[in-house]
């Protein structure tokens, strides 16, 4: 994909995924910028510091982006967490904070971004859900909901934005195959998990010119 002269905010970008997703955008040409809680510098991108589930620091984020660039072409979320348990056993607390870390982030940094697109009639959104949205299994109720809520979002900002201009889009990966996660899962076959660069792939495609007619999309990986 050619994005030379677009600029690209990732979010959660230091994180594992982030590790294969951001060097991806960056051989596109694109301009890029990663955010996140503990920002890590990589060639070719500029690294900022946000916690996105808190609303200033989102909106003073993009702000910069959009003050230091002139522009902002795409928003891709990575930011999420992972938490196990039984509904039963699901402590109020965790609930809330996969609800924050994985719907919350996405509303805050969604209505962040659309100003700026929808005035200029142009603008990527794609966010990381979960193929366990889609296929719930037992043992991480918090996270499942908090994902399918996200798919919710995703799904309602699509009718929103018809004919804008901005697409909002999301890819579905199942277990993505991370060294934490090959760490946590011995006995697992990773073979039938999600590769990064898989994910990558869909990801630089979804925020080009040549998907401008895809949207409300939700792509399962892996």
């Amino acid at each position: 994909m050619d994005m030379k002269g677009k600029v690209v905010l990732i979010t959660g970008g230091a994180g594992a995924l982030g590790q294969t997703v951001v060097p991806a955008f960056v051989s596109t040409g694109a301009s890029v910028i990663l955010g996140d809680r503990t920002p890590v510098q990589m060639p070719g991108i500029t690294a900022l510091k946000a916690d996105f589930t808190d609303h200033t620091q989102v909106r003073n984020l993009v702000d910069e982006v959009v003050r230091t660039s002139g522009r902002l072409d795409a928003l891709i979320n990575l930011v999420g967490g992972f938490a196990t348990g039984r509904l039963v056993e699901t402590d109020v607390s965790l609930w809330e904070r996969m609800l924050t870390m994985n719907l919350t982030s996405a509303f805050l940094l969604s209505q962040a971004v659309l100003p700026f697109m929808l005035q200029h009639g142009q603008g990527r959104i794609v966010h990381v859900a979960a193929r366990a949205a889609l296929e719930p299994f037992a043992g991480a109720a918090a996270y499942i909901v908090s994902k399918a809520g996200l798919i919710g979002l995703i799904r309602t900002l699509s009718s929103e934005l018809e004919g804008s201009g901005v697409t909002v889009n999301a890819v579905l990966p199942s277990t993505i195959d991370t060294p934490a996660n090959r760490r946590a899962m011995p006995a697992a076959d990773p073979s039938k998990w999600a590769r990064p660069d898989s994910i990558a792939h869909t990801l630089t495609f979804l925020a080009s010119e040549a998907a401008s007619q895809i949207n409300g999309a939700l792509i399962s990986i892996g």
